[in-house]
């Protein structure tokens, strides 16, 4: 069995159809037939039902698609790593999202790049789920996000939990007075969320946390990005619940307060391919570190 027979299965299984993985593969149909043949003659055992369109995968089969598809997310990471291992140029890229540049994340990477200039260090902004995928793909070597999801073949670090504010229109009621707020206010108020796509994300989050205390908000709006979301509320045209970093914009038509309710918080996630473990990710994880305890933020020391 081979890692060409592993693709050729796990592109049938996807596509519920020959015709299609043939033309997904970039092969011809009848020599896939075969290959999936000699797949269940060396296995023992019927992956696919005979004779069902579209194609369905019997008990054997659901069981071998699955470990099929982690051991090919496997293979693809070990090329990934072992061609970063064999660059004679160091790099580092970073995928991170919006609201992490209004915390610590370029106070990081300054002194990355001070302790570290011989790393090429390149930026790409992603949601939490588009870095997942782009570490998947080798397109980026560390993520920064705010999502809690789970991937076999990624690695989750939880660097801290970061307290929500209220972001208010400056010539809203409130924002006259200082006193923290309730998320129970809410509910006479138009919120806006994001991002509106993909899917889950820190919109998702917000919600989340809104619908285990019973609190609906006037009217829901979802937006593209941070920055609409907070254009839109310095406009007037609602509030907006934000990580208390984002605070750093300092604009003057926007206000920010705190929440009363303790548990309002979104998490920032250092995300790195499960088996990597190279030099350049060990240096930026300790800096990591180091920032915090300047700043004198708590955190849960982890290596990788």
């Amino acid at each position: 069995m081979e890692l060409r027979h592993l693709r050729y299965f796990v592109a049938v299984a996807d596509e519920k159809n020959f015709t299609r993985a043939a033309e997904r593969l970039h092969i011809a149909q009848p020599p896939l037939s075969r290959q999936i043949q000699q797949l269940e003659e060396e296995l023992g055992v019927e992956l696919i039902e005979k004779g069902t369109r579209p194609v369905k995968l019997t008990e054997a089969g659901a069981f071998f698609h699955a470990h099929a598809q982690e051991l090919l997310a496997k293979a693809a990471e070990l090329k990934t790593m072992t061609q970063r291992v064999g660059k004679i140029e160091r790099t580092l890229s970073i995928g991170f999202v919006a609201s992490t540049l209004y915390g610590l994340l370029p106070r990081i990477v300054r002194r990355y790049r001070m302790l570290h200039p011989e790393v090429d260090v390149t930026f790409h902004e992603l949601t939490t789920m588009q870095q997942i995928q782009a570490l998947k793909d080798g397109v980026i070597d560390v993520g920064f996000g705010r999502v809690k999801s789970e991937d076999p073949n990624i690695r989750r670090i939880v660097l801290r939990e970061e307290r929500l504010v209220m972001a208010l229109p400056a010539a809203h009621p409130r924002a006259a007075s200082s006193d923290p707020l309730s998320l129970v206010d809410l509910q006479s108020e138009t919120l806006l969320v994001y991002p509106k796509t993909p899917r889950p994300s820190f919109a998702d989050q917000v919600l989340s946390v809104l619908s285990e205390r019973a609190i609906v908000p006037l009217k829901i709006i979802e937006v593209r990005e941070l920055q609409i979301a907070i254009g839109l509320v310095a406009a007037g045209q609602g509030v907006a619940i934000v990580p208390e970093s984002v605070q750093g914009m300092r604009r003057d038509d926007v206000v920010f307060r705190a929440l009363t309710d303790r548990h309002a918080v979104s998490p920032v996630m250092f995300s790195v391919r499960k088996l990597d473990r190279t030099e350049e990710l060990q240096k930026m994880l300790a800096v990591i570190y180091d920032v915090y305890d300047a700043a004198g933020i708590s955190y849960i020391r982890e290596t990788l």
